[in-house]
Parts: C-alpha cells; structure tokens; sequence
C-alpha cells in the first residue's frame, strides 16, 4: 500500500514550525519501503492553506515539530494523521523512524 508522508522543512532538515517552513518534503512509501522524496514549496501561508495544499496531495501522515490547534483540527478534518513534538532531523530519516515504529510524537513546539 503506498502512502505519502509530509514534512515542514528548513535547509533540508524537520522545520520547528510547521506554519514557518521553507519547503515541504514528500516522502512515498510502498509496502514500508521508501520509494521516492521530492520536495514542494508550499502556497502562501494563510489560514488553511497548508492543509488543504497537502490533502490535495495525497499525504496520509505528517510529521511536524510544532503546529497551531486550527492546522490539527483540519487535518483531522481530511483524516491526515499528524506527528508534533518531533525534533529536527532529515525527512527520510524521519519516516524510516516511523516505518520502524520508533517515532513518538512529543509536546507541541508551537504555542497557537
């Protein structure tokens, strides 16, 4: 079964906001193996606009250090599971994390 995973980036690596993000990596995965990683710039931050940019994607899982109550409600919404409270790391690493069933979500870098 494939399955995208999003992360908020900055200079490559886990971006501490989810809102602040410089690009957004895409990871693809099939079957628990990692198959392809492209990155996207993300639309104008506004209200909303993240979340529905990224189910129009396809992402199933998002995997953030901190993000605002609105942004968890709306992937909620599109039942878009969402990791917060993750440190800073590379995307693929990330999801290798994930996939091992070793990523813990953690306390909400983000205070909105």
């Amino acid at each position: 079964m494939n399955k995208l995973f999003a992360i908020p980036t900055i200079d490559g690596n886990l971006c501490a906001h989810f809102g602040h993000c410089e690009k957004f990596a895409v990871v693809e995965t099939e079957d628990q193996k990692i198959l392809n990683l492209k990155f996207f710039n993300p639309p104008i931050h506004q209200p909303g606009t993240y979340p529905r940019f990224l189910a129009e994607l396809g992402v199933s899982t998002i995997i953030s250090g901190g993000m605002g109550m609105k942004a968890q409600d709306l992937f909620a919404q599109n039942n878009i599971e969402v990791f917060i409270g993750i440190n800073s790391e590379n995307p693929v690493k990330l999801v290798e994390q994930y996939l091992a069933n070793q990523l813990e979500s953690g306390e909400n870098l983000c205070d909105h």
